[in-house]
């Protein structure tokens, strides 16, 4: 099959793209580059099946020409991480939001089979755990630009929809939780490779407001395995999928496992929201995904727990996969 994969040097991009060409298909990797790295393609680059086309996903032109010669879309391109949605909120916003509907729009020309990367975050402030695809979702002010993010995500996942709906276009929505794994940088406020990077220095851990705040931490092949499952089923089209894993730990407890994994003498520090954010910065208590549906759907479980995740990272840290990007 041809496949196209948007954000394809990206952390979780890369990672799918590798897996596609591992079983048969032929792939063009689309990418500006901007948090993507080639590093993260060199398995692939000289791949008689490869393609990489350097370019922006909001590149109307581009994606449809690289949308005529495909089977199949695959749209993880998108801003990443809480730390740029903050530092680069109107740049985000623009980049989701129009990325998607140039994709989606070119995906329906051809009624391409194509997949749309969301995000937990779409929950937002949602008080029922674990989160279900049919839960309310419960976002903040406007005022308050963590949000601007989920709301983002939120339409993307509308239009998605729309287009199944009003256009026929045979699309799947996947909400990821908490993806990682080798290649992810701690550049973005990416918690594990972050502490697991100032662990393996004897750096200070930031762990923010008193780390009681739980979430579920997913391995990146788990999540790109399922993606495929539900890719090659056609009853999952027109359908949300919560897609990750359902292992709850706290800040504050993943801090403590990876200094015991790492055997560091880091120190714990509790840092303020205000103080990383800004005055206007709202969190989750939990985020904790029900994989009922998916399993119902294609059977997906994961495979990786968070131990082995933990430590399939850290040889990934020591091995040069994940770059450091903490001064």
């Amino acid at each position: 099959m041809r496949v196209l994969v948007t954000g394809g040097a990206g952390f979780i991009g890369s990672h799918l793209v590798e897996r596609l060409l591992d079983r048969g298909d032929e792939v063009w990797a689309l990418d500006d580059l901007s948090t993507g790295r080639l590093e993260n393609l060199s398995g692939c680059i000289d791949h008689p099946r490869f393609h990489f086309v350097r370019g922006s996903v909001t590149d109307r032109e581009c994606v449809s020409r690289l949308a005529q010669g495909v089977e199949r879309i695959f749209h993880v391109a998108a801003a990443v991480g809480v730390r740029k949605i903050m530092e680069e909120p109107l740049r985000s916003l623009m980049t989701n939001l129009t990325g998607t509907e140039v994709v989606l729009e070119a995906a329906a020309g051809r009624g391409l089979r194509t997949l749309i990367f969301s995000s937990s975050e779409v929950y937002g402030k949602g008080a029922r755990v674990p989160f279900h695809e049919d839960d309310d979702l419960v976002l903040g002010s406007t005022g308050v630009l963590r949000w601007s993010y989920a709301c983002g995500k939120a339409a993307d996942e509308f239009m998605a929809i729309a287009y199944s709906h009003e256009r026929g276009l045979p699309v799947t929505v996947v909400r990821c939780f908490n993806t990682c794994g080798p290649r992810q940088t701690d550049a973005y406020g990416m918690v594990v490779p972050t502490f697991l990077t100032r662990a393996l220095r004897g750096d200070p851990i930031p762990v923010h407001g008193d780390g009681s705040q739980t979430r579920c931490f997913s391995y990146v092949g788990d999540v790109v395995h399922g993606v495929l499952l539900l890719a090659d089923s056609a009853a999952t089209t027109g359908q949300v999928y919560n897609i990750g894993n359902d292992e709850e730990v706290s800040i504050l407890g993943l801090a403590q496992r990876i200094l015991q994994l790492v055997d560091s003498r880091s120190r714990i520090v509790y840092v303020p929201y205000r103080e990383v954010y800004g005055p206007h910065f709202e969190d989750m208590a939990r985020r904790v995904p029900s994989l009922e549906k998916i399993r119902a759907a294609v059977g997906y479980r994961p495979e990786v727990s968070l131990e082995q995740l933990l430590e399939i990272t850290l040889a990934a840290v020591r091995a040069g996969q994940i770059t450091p990007i903490l001064a």
